[in-house]
């Protein structure tokens, strides 16, 4: 195991894990993943974590349009509200505990912000979900599933199955791999087991409180690789804590992520930027009260799949 500090100085492709994201910079993330440590946990290949914030007299969150390629995104939310707009007509609201999935597939751009009229904190997770290469050209698609199943451990312990399967329950959000996302509770003193597949490699997000899993206090604002083989994860917290767990079976193919563009070679990233900087492919997000961005230049050497 390797707990994942998102203080920590450290560097990928240029980008802190401390960032700012959107118009303004409005929103401060944590980015856990990728890192220098580990790039995916099983095709989870992002995670941001933000909040809880105060934006009663901001904002609040405002990333314009932008595209996306290769991915599902995978919005979450414990306080709050996001507005989801994208190049299909799709205009939706997605509150705590609910699910906004979107599948990029070939091409697809949306923006996201906090309505005008918003509540006071904001506190959420934006994961990325690598499309495997028989589906990475898939038509594009959004889904909003604001009732999820719910698994209980016992002894203190319930969960979200946000995305995938867990102990037997299925979260109705199209996923391409054998993969799971959950978010689970653990009130004060816990003491629970939470069963697991061997087969996958899984990872858990602190979202609130110091829980600790499998014998590490995990602390605020970090995330663990916790690798294959379990069948089941010890689970404990003194205070009220929750967290992410994130799992599936190890990623097989190499990848070249991007931006917002997930490939499989330079070429292919190359062109998906030169087609948002030109308005093809990628369609418009209507009704955002801005421009949307523009690309960043590529590096100066060739993207490498890794």
């Amino acid at each position: 195991m390797r707990a994942l500090r998102a203080d920590d100085p450290e560097e990928l492709g240029g980008h802190r894990l401390l960032a700012r994201l959107g118009a303004g910079e409005s929103t401060v993330v944590r980015r856990l993943l990728p890192n220098l440590g580990r790039r995916m946990v099983g095709a989870w290949c992002f995670v941001d974590h933000y909040g809880p914030d105060d934006i009663a007299d901001q904002p609040g969150m405002q990333v314009p349009p932008h595209p996306h390629t290769g991915l599902q995104t995978v919005s979450w939310l414990h306080e709050g509200e996001v507005l989801h707009r994208d190049s299909l007509g799709s205009l939706q609201t997605v509150r705590p505990r609910e699910l906004g999935l979107m599948t990029a597939g070939r091409a697809i751009a949306h923006s996201e912000e906090s309505p005008r009229d918003h509540a006071r904190l904001l506190h959420g997770a934006q994961l990325w979900v690598a499309l495997p290469d028989a589906h990475r050209a898939t038509a594009p698609a959004f889904e909003h599933h604001a009732a999820l199943p719910q698994v209980s451990g016992g002894g203190g312990l319930s969960a979200t199955v946000v995305l995938g399967e867990l102990a037997g329950a299925a979260s109705p959000g199209t996923a391409y791999t054998p993969i799971v996302g959950a978010d689970v509770t653990l009130a004060a003193g816990t003491r629970a087991r939470l069963p697991v597949e061997p087969d996958f490699e899984y990872a858990a997000l602190t979202m609130s409180g110091e829980a600790e899993v499998d014998g590490l206090r995990l602390a605020p604002d970090s995330m663990v690789y916790l690798g294959c083989g379990r069948t089941e994860l010890p689970l404990r917290a003194d205070v009220d804590s929750s967290l992410m767990l994130l799992g599936g079976e190890p990623f097989a193919e190499r990848i070249v992520m991007w931006w917002n563009f997930v490939g499989r070679h330079h070429d292919e990233i190359d062109r998906a930027r030169e087609e948002w900087m030109t308005g093809t492919r990628f369609g418009e997000v209507h009704g955002y009260g801005g421009p949307r961005l523009e690309a960043p230049p590529l590096p100066p050497t060739p993207l490498k799949p890794r």
